[in-house]
Parts: structure tokens; sequence; C-alpha cells
């Protein structure tokens, strides 16, 4: 059985890479080529065949929700209540990231529910499963974590995030910058390198990567390289624990291309504006162009409650300068578990801001729908503009819940509605596609 990136190399387009194609406007040859240099993945697993999505150079950024229980909240119904909103919402791709509760029961069930590539963190089972087992996560043996990231593959896992950049030497970075503002931030990272200290090994992951990959490759699925060192503090961007994991990520990339497995690079959590261009142009040199995965970014740290918006902005920077997939952030970041509404606004959130983004990226293709919205506006067209709408169904409620007098205008203005007064004033002909 081979792999989306080995019948890349044997000059194969795969039913996967037609799809990507018609749905992005590219030739089939193009998505071939580009999966074969590892710069577009497919998330796949031959065992769940979910829909093909494309993240990768030339194409859309895509949008990824996570979901998932806590220890404090165990709702099975309720997360794949939240899957289907993500998917009816317009998530490209989904993480479950259960901590509390039956994982296996949890993750089989959201993957019955949606039909979107579904990825997880395999640490956090195989470190649960440890604490229940043995009562410390550190007494996790790596021979079980090698057969749960199988078992959870043979499930239908389109895509993995795997800690496997963190190394003995990436901690060393960390006690020499005299650690952090911000702390570590990531469960499967702290545990991980909990783990390591405490017992004084290397991270299995990256001794063993090969075998990491061979497994991922049996069931064709995409390795994301996690980032368990990110900074959780826009002050601890770019330190140097943060970028020696990156460096390792980088490397790790081009070994899993070479080995053909699907390979994506995780990005940072926390980020001012004025260093993300940097920071994904040096992820797309140091890589030979992965995917690059951000997670947000946030691009703030005083604003819970609004984690989204900070993220949507930094989002839009990202997606701008070359990042390929956005984890959403909900309004719920730093203070609660998401619920539904927190899923469905976080997606909404991120899914504008790939879209300004890519409105940058993709100039020569990525305004023609915001010049045909202003004409629809100029002219009152509201059918029109609702079609043309990134998020129609929200733009129609708000509209039907406040009815103007003359449903020609709307109640922000009514009688003195600017677009109504200046149509009078100008002919049909200077009213034309000119303007």
């Amino acid at each position: 059985m081979f792999t989306q990136v080995e019948h890349a190399v044997n000059g194969t387009v795969t039913p996967q890479m037609e799809a990507v194609a018609q749905n992005e406007g590219h030739a089939p040859e193009y998505v071939r080529e580009m999966v074969k240099e590892g710069k577009i993945v497919i998330p796949n697993n031959i065992n769940s065949k979910p829909n093909p999505v494309g993240i990768g150079k030339g194409l859309r950024t895509k949008v990824n929700a996570s979901i998932g229980t806590s220890s404090d909240i165990i709702d099975y119904e309720a997360e794949v209540r939240k899957a289907k909103v993500a998917q009816e919402a317009g998530a490209d791709t989904l993480m479950e990231l259960s901590v509390g509760g039956d994982l296996d029961r949890v993750r089989r069930e959201v993957l019955a529910a949606v039909d979107l590539p579904v990825g997880n963190v395999p640490l956090y089972q195989a470190f649960c499963d440890a604490a229940r087992k043995y009562g410390s996560p550190d007494r996790l043996d790596p021979e079980e974590l090698f057969d749960l990231i199988e078992k959870q593959c043979a499930d239908g896992l389109a895509f993995m995030a795997v800690h496997c950049g963190i190394n003995r030497y990436t901690i060393e970075r960390l006690r020499k910058q005299n650690y952090r503002y911000g702390g570590l931030v990531s469960k499967g990272g702290t545990t991980m390198v909990s783990w390591m200290e405490k017992n004084n090994r290397e991270n299995p992951l990256y001794e063993h990567f090969d075998r990491v990959i061979s497994i991922l490759k049996k069931y064709d699925v995409c390795l994301s390289l996690g980032n368990g060192l990110r900074a959780g503090a826009i002050h601890d961007s770019h330190d140097r624990a943060q970028m020696q994991e990156l460096i390792i990520n980088c490397e790790l990339a081009q070994i899993g291309r070479e080995m053909g497995c699907q390979m994506l690079v995780e990005g940072p959590g926390h980020m001012p504006l004025d260093e993300i261009e940097a920071n994904i142009l040096i992820q797309k040199r140091m890589s030979n162009e992965a995917p690059y995965y951000m997670l947000g970014p946030i691009s703030s740290d005083i604003v819970p409650g609004f984690d989204h918006i900070s993220s949507a902005i930094g989002s839009a920077q990202s997606a701008r300068y070359g990042a390929d997939l956005i984890c959403y952030i909900t309004p719920a970041e730093h203070l609660a578990l998401p619920n539904e509404e927190d899923v469905r606004v976080g997606v909404q959130a991120a899914r504008v801001a790939t879209y300004i983004g890519d409105m940058n990226k993709f100039p020569e293709r990525g305004r023609e729908r915001d010049k045909q919205m202003s004409k629809a506006r100029r002219d009152m067209e509201w059918d029109k503009q609702f079609e043309l709408a990134l998020i129609p169904e929200e733009a129609r409620k708000i509209r039907a819940s406040r009815v103007p007098e003359d449903e020609k205008t709307c109640t922000m203005c009514g009688e003195f509605c600017a677009a109504n007064g200046s149509a009078k004033l100008f002919t049909e002909e200077l009213a034309g596609d000119k303007l």
C-alpha cells in the first residue's frame, strides 16, 4: 500500500489529489508535484477515507477546530455535537484532544460523526493511561506509546500531532535561558519533558523517529510535528528553546518526507504581529516549504474572553505570509472548556481571518468576490449580498432580527441611507463596472 507521497513520487495522481485539484482550481499534476516535494499534504487514512483536504503551497489557507473532554467535563454526546458544529461552521479539519473519560470511545464516536480529516495528540492518551495504570504519567512504557499510536491510526485518524522535536538538547536551552515568562503551555510537551527528566532518558519519539514514521505510513496518516515548547506568552516568542525545537522539527520533516510520509510542521501559539512574517519565512526556508500549521497565533496576552479576536488578527497575518493551516482559538481560551457556541464562533472568526489573509497572499484571484460585494451593496441587492457573504447565515439572521421600514435599506441609516441617496445623483452609466 503506497502513501500519497509514494504515489506522487511514482507519478500517480490519486483520487485524493484529483479532488484537491478540482476544489482548488489547480491542475492535478500541480498537486501531485507539490505532494511529491512535500509542499502539499492531504491528510488521509486507508481505514476511514475522509474528505480530501489539501494543505500547502498555492492552496486556500485551511482552518482546524479542536474539541475534546477534560478531566472536569466529560460529556461524550457534547463532543460529538461540537464536532458536528465545527463541520457545519466550515472547519476544514478537526482535532479530537480529549483527556477525560473513555478516550477510545470519544475518539471513535467523533470519527463516526464527521467527514472531516480528524487528528489528535497521542501523548494525551498515553500519559492518561499511564497515570491510571501506574499512578503516574512518568511511568509510561514507551512500548505502550507506540502500540497506542498504531491503535489510534487503525481507528481512522488522518493526522497526528506527535512531539518528536523535544530532546535533551532542547530542554537544556530552556534551562540556560532561565525558563520563561509564560512557562510551558503544551500538555503533551510538558508531560514529555517531565517523563524525560524523571527517567533521565531521551524522548522515545525523537530517538525512534523511524518507528513513528513506519506506523503512520502503514495507514497513510500525515505526521504533524508538534511544538511542545511553543511560546505561551508573546514575551517568550522566538526564545532559544522554541527555535531549537523548530529547527529539529524542520529536519525531521525532511527525513519523514524522504521516508514516504506526509509531513506538517506546527508553529507557535503566542506571537506579536511584527514577528509573524519572519517566523514563517524561517520555517519555510528550513523545511523546504513544508506546510505550516499555526496555532493562532494569539497576538496579545491580556484579552481573555476575546482571544478568538486576538488570534484572528494573528491568523490573518499568518495566512498572508504563507501559513497553510490555522488552528482556531475560541472565546473560552485560557478560561474554560469550549462549548458548542464557542466552537462555532471560533471557526467563524478563523474563517474570516484566513479569507482576509488569502486575499493578500493570492491578490490575483482573491479580491473579485469583494468587488462584487461592493457593487451589490451600492445597488442594495440584498439577496446578492447574502450570496457573496462568507458566512451568509449570520448576515441573514442579523438583518431578519431588525427589519427596516423600507426593505431596500437597513435600520442602520433608514431614510438617510447613503447608498440610496447617492444612487439618485448618478446615472446608470456612471454607476457601472468602472466605478
